[in-house]
C-alpha cells in the first residue's frame, strides 16, 4: 500500500492519492478530507473511487469501511471500467463533442486576443498562449457562452408549452449532476450539458422544469416528465450510458 500527499492551503480539502487490496486485487482512490464532514462518503464513477471523510478519521477507520463494501467498490468498477473518462487533449486533431456533434480542434497559438470559432465541422480556436491550460480556459469560455442562451431558451419554450412560469436558468459547473432546481424557482443546467445531442437536452429541461410541480422523484414527478417528454425513459438510459463522454473536462 502506498500514498502521495499533495499539499494544499489549510482552507482548501486535503487530497491523497492511495490504494487497498480488496480480493487480492490492488484498487486505487482519492482520499478527500474536508474540516466538518461527517461520516465516510464513498463514490465512483468514470474517475474512478473518491472517498471523503473529515480531517480526523483515522485511515484504519476509512479503509475498514472500505473493506467492509468490497463486493460493491468492485462490482461498481467493473461496470464503469468500460465508461473510463478519459482525459480531454487539447492539440489540433483532438475531438470535441459539442450538442452532439463532434468537432476536430484547430489550434492557432501567438494571437493577441483568444478567440473561438465553429465552422464546417471544427473548432478553430485562437489563443496567446499554446499550452494546455490556455486553449482549456478558452474552449470553456466558449462552451459556457453557447450553452446559457440555449438551455435558457429550450426552459423557456417547454415552460410555456406546458402551461409553466419561465423559472430563473443559470450555469453550473457540476460535474456529478446535469441540473437542480430549487423552490425559489431557479433552475440550474451544468454547462458541460451543451456536449450533449438537443434531444438530451431537451430531456434534462423537462425533467428540471417538472421539479416546479413536484420537489421530489415520486411516480406523480415522472408523470410529469412522461408528460412534457413522452421519449424521456429512452433519453434518460441513452444519456446514463454516455454521460462519461461529457465529463472529460
Amino acid at each position: 500500500m502506498f500514498f502521495k500527499l499533495k499539499r494544499t492551503p489549510l482552507n482548501e480539502p486535503e487530497e491523497t492519492e492511495r490504494s487497498i487490496a480488496l480480493d487480492g486485487r490492488r484498487v486505487d482512490y482519492k482520499l478527500v478530507r474536508r474540516r466538518g464532514r461527517r461520516g465516510v462518503g464513498l463514490k465512483i464513477d468514470g474517475t474512478g473511487m473518491t472517498v471523503a471523510a473529515s480531517l480526523t478519521t483515522p485511515i484504519g477507520s476509512i479503509e475498514d469501511l472500505i473493506g467492509k463494501n468490497a463486493n460493491w467498490v468492485l462490482k461498481k468498477l467493473g461496470e464503469w471500467s468500460h465508461r473510463r473518462i478519459e482525459p480531454q487533449r487539447w492539440e489540433t486533431g483532438a475531438t470535441i463533442s459539442f450538442m452532439g456533434e463532434t468537432l476536430t480542434l484547430m489550434i492557432d497559438a501567438g494571437v493577441s486576443r483568444a478567440h473561438v470559432e465553429q465552422s464546417l465541422g471544427h473548432l478553430f480556436v485562437r489563443v496567446r498562449e499554446g499550452d494546455a491550460a490556455s486553449v482549456e480556459k478558452t474552449v470553456v469560455a466558449w462552451f459556457k457562452r453557447q450553452a446559457l442562451p440555449h438551455l435558457a431558451q429550450r426552459a423557456f419554450f417547454f415552460a410555456k408549452l406546458h402551461g409553466l412560469t419561465p423559472p430563473r436558468v443559470y450555469l453550473s459547473s457540476a460535474n456529478s449532476r446535469w441540473g437542480s432546481c430549487n423552490s425559489r424557482r431557479e433552475v440550474r443546467f451544468s454547462w458541460r450539458l451543451i456536449k450533449a445531442r438537443p434531444a438530451l437536452i431537451d430531456y434534462v429541461v423537462c425533467h428540471e422544469l417538472a421539479h416546479l410541480r413536484h420537489m421530489d422523484h415520486s411516480p406523480a414527478f415522472w408523470q410529469e416528465v412522461e408528460r412534457m417528454c413522452p421519449d424521456y425513459r429512452a433519453l434518460k438510459a441513452e444519456l446514463d450510458v454516455n454521460d462519461h463522454r461529457f465529463r472529460a473536462f
